[in-house]
């Protein structure tokens, strides 16, 4: 607080909940402005619930504040399960601090909070079922009457990611259940549930693809071939083959210097693309099967 009162440059706006005019975050920089005998300081007001400008209270502080315990951090995270309980455990964990296993964890202290519970709101805005076994069976009935539906629309109807609607439209053309095995035998209490992956689980997933080397021999086949090579169409479907030929440590270095404030947008546009790349495949796989 001393330091901030010499400071000469002006100080940044403090944040201020304007129905109940409590601060929210700059509580030191009043103290420093007023150890410099100024009279008004600038602000930047907040106008929604009190709930909400709590979230920011523990956010700014987190981010730039007084490091708050971790009992503190607890009782924080409980009190925005029980606010806002349609939060996903990632998105409490981003305020708080937390990782989201430990939010999952106070979450199953919190017995009113899961109850009745179907979906949540993860940080990219997106609504996603809890059981993810419902989502395959809705998205079973929406194949089965609308098979011309594109991955994207399917997933937004179901409330599932266009990964596991593609997955249960393969499903369904080999004859099998939409549901893998696992979920199949899942009870449909979801605090019966093993606990969902933590942070990070994603890492796997990578690591069970083919090698960069194996990509890198595939696409050498496509390169050499004239059909490709010398056409405008044929050069730029290669450019963009080429930009995932990247080995898993720079996967991994890539995502572990993506800033956490541009995670959802990066996500959400991964989870787009990739969406383009799965009816991709699939209009090429049926192409094949076509011709076979």
């Amino acid at each position: 607080m001393e330091a901030l009162s010499v400071v000469q440059a002006p100080l940044p706006p403090i944040l201020v909940h304007r129905p109940t005019m409590r601060v929210i975050d700059g509580l030191h920089r009043v103290r420093a402005a007023q150890l410099r005998g100024q009279e008004t300081i600038a602000v930047s007001f907040f106008e929604g619930s009190e709930a909400d400008a709590f979230v920011l209270a523990v956010e700014s502080n987190i981010m730039h504040g007084l490091p708050l315990s971790r009992a503190d951090r607890r009782r924080a995270a409980a009190r925005i399960l029980l606010s806002h309980p349609q939060w996903s455990d990632r998105m409490v964990a981003s305020v708080t601090g937390f990782s989201s296993g430990t939010v999952a964890d106070i979450r199953k202290g919190l017995p009113a909070v899961s109850a009745g519970e179907e979906s949540r709101i993860g940080q990219d805005g997106r609504v996603r079922p809890i059981n993810a076994a419902a989502g395959r069976r809705i998205a079973g009935r929406i194949i089965a009457e609308n098979p011309g539906l594109s991955l994207r629309q399917i997933a937004r109807m179901a409330g599932i990611s266009p990964e596991t609607a593609r997955d249960v439209r393969g499903r369904l053309r080999r004859g099998e259940d939409p549901l893998p095995v696992r979920q199949s035998r899942e009870p449909a209490n979801p605090e019966a549930r093993p606990p969902a992956p933590r942070h990070g689980s994603g890492v796997a997933a990578i690591h069970d693809r083919p090698s960069a080397q194996e990509y890198s021999a595939l696409l050498q086949r496509l390169r050499a071939d004239p059909s490709l090579r010398l056409s405008e169409t044929g050069r730029t479907l290669l450019r963009l083959l080429n930009l995932h030929t990247i080995n898993e440590k720079e996967w991994q270095r890539i995502i572990d210097n993506v800033p956490p404030h541009c995670s959802g947008i990066v996500a959400r546009l991964a989870d787009e693309y990739a969406v383009m790349w799965s009816e991709l495949s699939v209009r090429l796989s049926d192409g094949v099967s076509k011709t076979a």
